[in-house]
């Protein structure tokens, strides 16, 4: 039986039939303010306060106030408390940009990464992950070394990536091949906002729901809804945008 870990998302685990397959990576993409961190800062706190485990957040993109300050704003209450009591570790982007080489970087994570107290990893974003790297070859040999760390070390692992479009591009990038799981976070204009919706694509080992499900970001974070929208971004045509 494959083992999951549970995200605690109202809705997200019951489209995964469980919860994300424990040790893997999976690639959360959307275009920005999709609600890829907030997912992400979810996954870490559900995973403290609901289930005992820990976690680990890399930011390339913020520093440690202003992810607390976000989780606070979701009602994450204790997300300042877990950090300080190392329930949740912390490297944000004036420690992992200190370094010029990922090399340097990594070695700064590994005392925590090898850590068997630590259950769970955020990486946000891949697109800072790659500054590191001058070309893709490189960038995927780094990639490969890093997801393979992780997941001998038994860490569920969450990375996020920017997606230009509403929809996902039919063009499929590197790091969709190198992960385990692709999750899409979408979100379409209306003439009052925004509709959001959340597409489970992949799930290597686990059988999934792969509709597209409509969710909303308010106060305690992401709520996924269990009623399937009525289009399919598999075809252009459907598409409500």
């Amino acid at each position: 039986m494959i083992e999951t870990t549970a995200t605690g998302i109202d809705g997200l685990d019951d489209i995964l039939n469980g919860g994300i397959v424990k040790n893997s990576t999976t690639l959360v993409s959307g275009n920005p303010g999709a609600g890829k961190s907030i997912l992400c800062l979810q996954f870490l706190y559900n995973g403290v306060k609901e289930f005992g485990e820990k976690g680990i957040y890399l930011s390339f993109e913020e520093d440690a106030q202003d992810l607390e300050e976000a989780a606070v704003s979701l009602g994450f209450d204790e997300w300042g408390e877990y950090v300080e009591n190392g329930d949740i570790k912390v490297y944000d982007k004036q420690e992992l940009l200190r370094e010029n080489d990922f090399s340097s970087s990594l070695d700064l994570l590994l005392d925590d990464i090898e850590d068997a107290g630590y259950d769970r990893l955020v990486l946000d974003s891949l697109a800072m992950f790659e500054l590191f790297f001058e070309n893709e070859s490189e960038k995927r040999t780094y990639l490969l070394k890093f997801t393979d760390i992780l997941s001998q070390n038994e860490l569920t692992t969450l990375m996020t990536n920017e997606q230009g479009a509403v929809f996902p591009d039919t063009e499929i990038g590197l790091e969709n091949y190198l992960t385990d799981g692709n999750i899409y976070l979408i979100q379409t204009p209306t003439e009052s906002g925004v509709n959001r919706y959340v597409w489970v694509a992949k799930m290597r080992k686990q059988n999934i729901e792969t509709d597209i499900f409509p969710m909303e970001i308010a106060e305690g974070g992401i709520r996924v809804h269990q009623n399937a929208s009525a289009f399919s971004m598999m075809s252009e045509d459907e598409s409500p945008i």
